[in-house]
């Protein structure tokens, strides 16, 4: 299973590295952080029950996707100026 994601983008000359993780089943958090210069600027926890039906029996698909999609709208949301 895919356990995060690690992209590095540049955005108006600024290098950011946005890291998104899964914590696990123990910690079920999807934790995303984003850097510049070594320095964490946010982090966005996400608790599993935010993204998962109760009951459901495609819990790691559901994860997975959704940690996808986390790490990707912070990006997107980076490319456009909106944060941090």
């Amino acid at each position: 299973m895919q356990k995060g994601f690690n992209s590095d983008i540049n955005v108006r000359g600024q290098k950011f590295h946005v890291q998104t993780e899964d914590w696990g089943l123990q910690n079920p958090y999807l934790v995303s952080r984003i850097f510049c210069n070594g320095a964490v600027l946010k982090t966005i926890k996400t608790p599993y029950d935010t993204v998962l039906r109760l009951g459901s029996n495609q819990t790691e698909e559901a994860i997975k996707l959704a940690l996808r999609r986390q790490h990707s709208t912070i990006i997107d949301t980076l490319m456009t100026g909106a944060m941090p």
